[in-house]
């Protein structure tokens, strides 16, 4: 009884302290950081769910049922994370960087290590709309399980309440504070983060990124800045494109013209890309055929796919359990969704990661060999 009950206590100490900003297994290191600028509002919040909305947070219960971990190979849901990082082999820690070099600001990161004796790639992972939550913190965790170096800056660093921290925001505050964030701004922390890596001991000197939802419209936006030496490139999940034109209002005698990305910024692009959408997110999937159409005119190295009734943010749902559709003030009395439309949307996002996934990881391996 005594052995279980400090079996328990291992496995519950993890998620304390991670309750606390502090993991079991939490390194800070010092160094200076950049300044600030004016940011743009992110538009990902009109195409998700409640449920969605709500975000994922970390659950001190799922560190104790090791069985809870998800699927063997993929990176954790959002109700798997946390019992898979309480369990990890690997190394992580978090890293205090500089946004700039001789900067006074600070940027946090999350950094895991695969367990290798060779030199292993970077990969900077970009988190959603929902800040740097234990979901992505979970996502680098397989990162690192699949040969790389992974790290996950938190983009919130300098527009946090009181500073750079390791504590967890919920979602609601994480969403109010990313619209402070702008694209070049995010640039700089994929460069501060992806430097602070590649200066590893064990580190190769190439990087590249991926991000979901928020995080792959940065993706796309750092592609499009070109990043700095050893950039090889990108996947960007559920992301719409960084540079688009507003379109044309329809008039008396013509019709409107939706926006589209520009070709401008396109043209900038110099290194390979991915982007993975579920069809269920048709603001990104309209936008789709003319995005293929441009890179291919542009020889650009390209691919994407759209996965058929998977939704936006397939990756951290998986096959999750569905929470039914919250009362409103707008609808009191919301229609629910029967089980063979959940266990369909379920199968559509599981049948997504497990082919979304397997072509990232071939695509860090070719990219950052």
């Amino acid at each position: 009884m005594l052995r279980r009950k400090l079996f328990l206590k291992s496995l519950l100490a993890p998620a304390m302290f991670a309750g606390a900003g502090v993991s079991a297994c939490t390194v800070q290191r010092m160094q200076p950081v950049a300044a600030r600028q004016g940011a743009v509002l992110d538009e990902h919040l009109a195409h998700m769910t409640p449920e969605q909305l709500r975000g994922p947070m970390a659950s001190p219960e799922a560190a104790v049922d090791m069985a809870q971990q998800g699927h063997a190979g993929l990176p954790a849901s959002a109700s798997t994370a946390a019992a898979r990082i309480a369990a990890t082999p690997r190394h992580a820690e978090w890293v205090k960087i500089a946004w700039e070099p001789g900067s006074t600001d600070s940027l946090m990161a999350w950094v895991v290590y695969p367990k290798s004796s060779g030199k292993a790639g970077v990969v900077v992972v970009v988190h959603e709309i929902f800040g740097l939550s234990t979901w992505v913190k979970g996502v680098a965790d397989q990162v690192a399980a699949d040969g790389f170096i992974a790290i996950a800056p938190d983009f919130l660093s300098r527009v946090r309440p009181g500073g750079p921290s390791t504590v967890e925001l919920d979602g609601t505050t994480a969403r109010g504070l990313i619209a402070g964030v702008d694209i070049p701004q995010r640039n700089r922390a994929i460069v501060a983060s992806a430097n602070y890596a590649m200066m590893q001991p064990s580190a190769l000197q190439k990087y590249a990124v991926i991000g979901y939802c928020w995080g792959g419209t940065t993706v796309f936006g750092h592609a499009v800045h070109g990043g700095v030496k050893g950039y090889a490139g990108g996947v960007s999940f559920y992301g719409s494109f960084a540079y688009a034109n507003a379109g044309t209002p329809a008039t008396a005698t013509t019709a409107a013209v939706p926006g589209l990305p520009m070709v401008d910024s396109l043209k900038k692009i110099s290194q390979p890309l991915m982007l993975l959408n579920g069809s269920g997110d048709a603001r990104i999937g309209a936008t789709m055929p003319f995005l293929d159409s441009a890179m291919k005119s542009l020889k650009k190295d390209y691919s994407q796919m759209n996965y058929p009734g998977a939704i936006h943010g397939f990756l951290r749902a998986q096959d999750d359990a569905i929470a039914p559709t919250a009362p409103s003030e707008r609808n009191p009395n919301p229609v629910q969704r029967p089980d063979t439309a959940l266990k369909s949307e379920q199968a559509a996002n599981m049948a997504a990661t497990k082919d979304g996934w397997p072509k990232t990881i071939a695509f860090l391996k070719q990219q950052l060999k």
